[in-house]
């Protein structure tokens, strides 16, 4: 499912180690949130991790990006990864999320992430594709 997007890094990565661990903690938040783990996927946020979704108030903290995550979930759904660039503590995923049921709604988004020192994801904010003039879920 993710395997393709993850082999595209290039050589400055992997010159970073801190930002090659986090690109693997990425991977497996995204492993995590498909398989509705959100231990697993808790054990990779820094203590201090934001969460900007659209149209809802930024997360802080693991124990409220982790409710976010269940919240903005709703239906179960599988995140299908395009495309992944790293460098610099900062990883940007490309990709759709698909809602599991009778259609599979498909979402385009991307992802942008920061990652702390320590590897650990800090923050991520996300941005979904809508069409031109379609105000945002929010009434933007």
């Amino acid at each position: 499912m993710h395997a393709d997007a993850w082999t595209n890094t290039s050589p400055d990565v992997m010159s970073d180690l801190v930002t090659a661990a986090g690109t693997d903690h990425v991977r497996l938040v995204y492993d995590y949130l498909d398989a509705g783990d959100l231990d697993a996927c808790g054990s990779l946020l820094h203590d201090r991790v934001e969460l900007e979704l659209p149209g809802v108030p930024v997360a802080r903290g693991r124990t409220a990006v982790l409710r976010a995550h269940r919240d903005h979930a709703g239906s179960a759904a599988r995140h299908e990864i395009d495309r992944v660039v790293a460098r610099d503590r900062s990883i940007v995923a490309a990709g759709r999320r698909i809602t599991s049921g009778t259609e599979g709604v498909s979402l385009r988004f991307v992802d942008f992430f920061r990652i702390a020192g320590d590897g650990m994801v800090e923050s991520c904010t996300r941005y979904y594709h809508t069409e031109p003039g379609r105000t945002g879920a929010a009434g933007e």
